[in-house]
């Protein structure tokens, strides 16, 4: 009896459990896919994860790279300056489903060995950009992601060459209002950048220690007020970072000349998630790339996001309420 009074709110409710994962990355014009959770693996160089549900607590270890973040076979061709575009969906081709919280971005260089080989939880971690809401307040740069667009982001034009992880990650705040209640979503592209730079980062940091739970950020009863200030979490954005990304919050997208990136590299896949190379990795040369035009953000209604998610509150409240009711007859 109590099954089947719960069944019409179950049909009725929203699907909150719905989160996602980073479907595809496009570097400088190229596309890379991204592995569904948990399903058979092909070539990428983004890290495969177990789930489309949230990491949970700043002191999760899975908030290094993602839920189980698997090494990736692939390490994708870049350059100081590049454009990284990254797309959030669930495999079901839908949307990614949340509206409020920051998008940032870090990179950590594979210091060791080649990063489809570097264990992600020793990186030190550089933030190179951060979204949160618009100019104005109302909605956030999230409610783009929502509607489908992509996050744009340039790496650093004077960063030096070699192997990186790029972590990518998405805060989803719409249950921040309590301790607790933020919800991570980290993804790792693994990269190989051109050029002769040498520049270095001033500050980096550790996943997890980066973040604590009652950060201001991460915690944020007032996370639906649109007159309250954000408090980004984590480091301040690098010295290293792109002008671009600094002046323009979008991610900027300006490109520059630099190196040419080398072949896409490939090693073969070990057990649990492990890898093997599968032959020597290509060194970048010098030449001059071509502009490559990103796509920005979109502005949208200030109000938009802000009804949207208290839309979502509401619906989870009414949920809620009338799941006690069911069970209190039941």
């Amino acid at each position: 009896m109590f099954t089947l009074a719960l069944v019409p709110i179950l049909a009725l409710l929203p699907s909150v459990a719905a989160h996602g994962f980073v479907t595809k990355v496009i570097i400088d014009g190229k596309t890379y896919s991204g592995n569904v959770p948990n399903a058979q693996p092909s070539d990428s160089p983004i890290r495969q994860i177990a789930d489309i549900g949230p990491v949970k607590g700043a002191s999760n270890p899975d908030l290094n790279c993602g839920l189980s973040a698997q090494l990736a076979t692939q390490v994708a061709p870049a350059n100081p300056g590049s454009n990284l575009q990254f797309f959030w969906g669930n495999p079901g081709g839908s949307n990614w489903p949340h509206n409020t919280g920051p998008l940032m971005t870090y990179m950590a260089a594979c210091d060791t060995t080649t990063c489809d080989k570097f264990n992600g939880s020793s990186a030190k971690w550089f933030k190179i950009d951060q979204i949160g809401r618009k100019s104005g307040g109302g909605d956030w740069y999230q409610q783009d992601v929502m509607n489908g667009s992509p996050v744009a982001v340039t790496l650093p034009t004077e960063v030096a060459p070699g192997d990186y992880l790029v972590r990518h990650e998405i805060i989803a705040l719409h249950l921040a209002v309590s301790l607790g209640g933020a919800e991570f979503y980290p993804s790792c592209t693994q990269i190989r950048v051109g050029g002769s730079q040498s520049g270095t980062p001033n500050q980096t940091v550790s996943f997890p220690g980066a973040y604590n739970d009652n950060d201001p950020g991460i915690y944020d009863p007032n996370v639906y007020d649109t007159n309250a200030p954000y408090a980004f979490p984590g480091p301040p954005v690098s010295n290293l970072a792109s002008p671009a990304d600094m002046a323009n919050p979008n991610g900027g997208d300006q490109s520059s000349s630099s190196a040419s990136p080398a072949t896409t590299t490939t090693s073969s896949r070990g057990p649990k998630g492990t890898s093997t190379s599968s032959g020597s990795a290509a060194q970048p040369t010098q030449s001059s790339s071509s502009d490559s035009t990103v796509c920005r953000l979109q502005k949208r209604d200030a109000s938009l996001a802000r009804r949207s998610s208290l839309a979502q509150h509401k619906r989870r409240t009414s949920f809620m309420r009338a799941l006690r009711d069911a069970i209190r007859h039941s």
